[in-house]
């Protein structure tokens, strides 16, 4: 199984294990705001014991488990979030929700799958192309909790619509699937936020950068990696521009 194979097997355990849980703890009466911690923790367990089972001599980044050193001299690291929005987990009836599973090679996001509620895996064995869109107004994806100050200054300076939206995995794939133009953060992000979505973007042939136009390099020491535009490509180096429009005023 190549390595495209089995982060889209993984998402889409991981995944089916999540949909399983979040019906037994709605049916046992659960609070659903206790629904997100042993989530999580199922989730990383099935992950990391299948990258044991399936790649034993890579790395692994979760936000699930300790980090190590060993990782940074590793040139193959998985890079997992077993629950991406574990605030929209815990809301019945939400579905901006994912798992990612993606694979950095000497820091660069190769293979990637996002996992979603509705059964859909985007993956880079067969990642979703951009087509053409007939969005009079490009929309943009935020956080539905913490929108930064520059999305919001770009959004007014181009006149884009903003839509709040839960975990970036949905973000991204909101973007793939045709239904957004543009997903913009900055602060409060890790690797593991990023790592799949980007890989499954970049793939397809969506652009993928940080907010400065920087490449996003993966397995660093410093899990932080606090800001990600994704976008249509054709329309990048206006996004570009007006983001640096706005950090200069």
């Amino acid at each position: 199984m190549n390595d495209h194979a089995v982060a889209t097997q993984l998402a889409a355990s991981a995944m089916q294990l999540l949909v399983e849980l979040r019906g037994r703890f709605a049916a046992q009466g659960i609070d659903p705001g206790e629904w997100g911690k042993p989530a999580d923790a199922e989730a990383n367990r099935l992950l990391m014991r299948e990258i044991a089972a399936l790649r034993p001599q890579d790395g692994v980044l979760s936000e699930e488990s300790p980090d190590t050193e060993a990782r940074l001299s590793q040139s193959r690291v998985w890079i997992i979030d077993p629950l991406d929005g574990t605030r929209e987990f815990a809301e019945p009836g939400r579905t901006d929700w994912a798992v990612h599973v993606a694979l950095s090679v000497d820091g660069v996001p190769l293979v990637g799958a996002v996992a979603l509620p509705d059964g859909n895996v985007l993956n880079t064995a067969q990642p979703p192309r951009p087509t053409p869109t007939a969005a009079p107004i490009w929309r943009m994806l935020v956080s539905r909790t913490r929108p930064p100050e520059v999305a919001k200054q770009v959004a007014q300076r181009l006149g884009l619509h903003t839509v709040p939206c839960g975990s970036a995995g949905a973000k991204v794939a909101t973007i793939l699937r045709g239904d957004a133009e543009v997903y913009l953060h900055a602060g409060g992000m890790r690797q593991w936020d990023s790592a799949a979505p980007v890989a499954v973007a970049l793939a397809g042939g969506f652009h993928a950068s940080r907010i400065d136009g920087s490449p996003l390099i993966y397995n660093g020491a410093e899990v932080n990696l606090p800001d990600l535009l994704v976008c249509r490509p054709e329309i990048a180096a206006e996004i570009l521009a007006a983001i640096a429009a706005s950090s200069a005023a």
